[in-house]
């Protein structure tokens, strides 16, 4: 059998652990709707008129990436990468008191969504593409299954490596590891880069406040604890097999 000395042991642990908070963290951020939050400072009451006809222009198939901004940014909207959200209220009959109930109405992008071409003006289509933001839209829906995919190949090598005894395997789990960083720290750009640009096109009203959510945040968590899964699974490997060799040389001595 391989010796391995108590320090590897440990950093494998370390790593193994940080790879799956970090798997955890990233699944959670793909799964929920807080990316980006929008803070509307009037009150809901001046909503409730226009609240149904902006509902059912929302929740419509057809609705274009100008019609649901607008509506984000005027019923409290929440967006994730598979959904966005309004707050508006339950019943939208004008003589509602003032604290009427609000409810959360989410609509899925559809995969056609997801992959559909954004225009130079948000919403017309005779505007022309906007490349940059289709691409940015399509690699942000696409990084986040490719890092996890990444983890869960480098943690299936890891289960070989355990299986064979051999630490010669971690190194891979390493570098995918790296690799699927690499792929957070992708995605975390293009989710920037996507919403600046959408916001130079649409601007934010006055009495709007944006701000990135805490799935935007978990994604960004991520990318650092795979790095550092990485960078403890590749020290492992490559200085226990330093160890080893100088072990093996010393006893043909």
């Amino acid at each position: 059998g391989v010796m391995m000395d108590n320090r590897f042991a440990t950093a494998l642990v370390i790593a193994c652990v940080l790879s799956l908070i970090s798997t955890i963290y990233m699944a959670a951020s793909i799964g929920t709707d807080f990316w980006y939050e929008y803070h509307t400072l009037t009150p809901a009451e001046n909503v409730s008129e226009a609240g149904r006809s902006i509902l059912e222009e929302f929740v419509s198939e057809e609705a274009d990436e100008k019609t649901y901004t607008d509506a984000l940014f005027r019923c409290n909207g929440t967006v994730g990468l598979w959904r966005r959200c309004i707050t508006v209220p339950k019943n939208s009959h004008w003589y509602s008191p003032p604290e009427t109930d609000m409810t959360t109405n989410c609509i899925s992008f559809s995969l056609s969504d997801q992959f559909m071409e954004k225009y130079v003006e948000p919403g017309n289509h005779n505007s022309g593409t906007d490349l940059n933001r289709t691409y940015l839209w399509r690699l942000q829906f696409l990084l986040p299954f490719v890092s996890l995919g990444l983890m869960c190949f480098g943690a299936l090598i890891g289960l070989c490596a355990c299986a064979c005894r051999s630490l010669y395997p971690a190194i891979a789990t390493g570098v995918l590891h790296f690799l699927a960083g690499l792929c957070t720290l992708g995605l975390v750009g293009c989710y920037v880069a996507g919403i600046e640009l959408l916001h130079k096109k649409l601007p934010l009203p006055d009495d709007v406040r944006g701000e990135f959510g805490w799935s935007f945040c978990l994604a960004c968590v991520s990318a650092p604890l795979q790095f550092m899964a990485a960078a403890l699974f590749i020290w492992a490997a490559r200085t226990n097999r330093k160890e080893f060799t100088l072990l093996k040389a010393y006893r043909v001595a």
